[in-house]
């Protein structure tokens, strides 16, 4: 991007007005990572919590070799937990391996429920068998938005051994569990997770029947 519209997407950051900040960030779509990662830390810290939520997720698309350090960082020291789930959210987007541990790490120790959340759909995005151990933990845990995502994170980590315990949300009165598993079942492929999906094609409610569709011919075509 030429230098003059850097400058404008600059001096628009720092603007009083929030909207104006928010417009600036969106226009980075354009611009090449190494142009758009020191304007993205201007916001950083920004008081508006919309921009920063946007800056955050920036710094997940936008990847240089800064983005890691400083989402780590904000993943363990922020005060607000909003930003420590965005922060968790945007390591997923990164695709950075070295996220592992600091993912598990947030999934066992934040107190909050959606810093874990994000955690867990992030370390489906990394889709690292190792975090097969902590997902198959978050499937017990009492928020069914946490079990959501452990399921689909189970699946993007094509996790084969832990169908048996997927399986058990086959009949689960939550629709949405039942729509995540006939999701996660097509990563899965098995003679269990055919048969699963056999089932849940006649669900009563028509998502997790469509999804389960889906799964059925991905695994039946696959197989010829």
């Amino acid at each position: 991007m030429q230098n003059s519209s850097l400058e404008k997407l600059s001096i628009q950051l720092e603007s009083p007005n929030s909207r104006d900040r928010l417009i600036a960030l969106a226009s980075l779509r354009q611009v090449s990572p190494n142009e758009a990662v020191p304007l993205i830390k201007k916001v950083l810290y920004d008081p508006h919590m919309p921009v920063r939520s946007m800056a955050i997720f920036a710094l997940g698309v936008k990847q240089t070799e800064e983005c890691y350090p400083i989402l780590v960082k904000l993943l363990q020291t922020d005060p607000d937990y909003g930003i420590r789930a965005d922060a968790a959210g945007a390591l997923g987007y990164l695709g950075d391996s070295r996220a592992f541990e600091p993912l598990v790490r947030a999934f066992y120790e934040d107190t909050q429920w959606l810093v874990r959340f994000s955690a867990a759909v992030s370390l489906g995005n990394l889709q690292d068998p190792r975090a097969q151990d902590v997902l198959m933990k978050a499937l017990h845990s009492k928020e069914i938005v946490l079990q959501q995502a452990a399921i689909s994170a189970l699946g993007e980590i094509k996790a084969i051994a832990s169908v048996d315990e997927l399986l058990s949300f086959a009949q689960s009165e939550d629709w949405l569990l039942r729509q995540r598993l006939a999701e996660a079942l097509g990563n899965l492929k098995c003679e269990k997770s055919i048969s699963a999906l056999k089932f849940l094609v006649r669900d009563s409610n028509a998502q997790v029947a469509e999804a389960a569709s889906i799964s059925l011919h991905k695994l039946l075509d696959n197989s010829h």
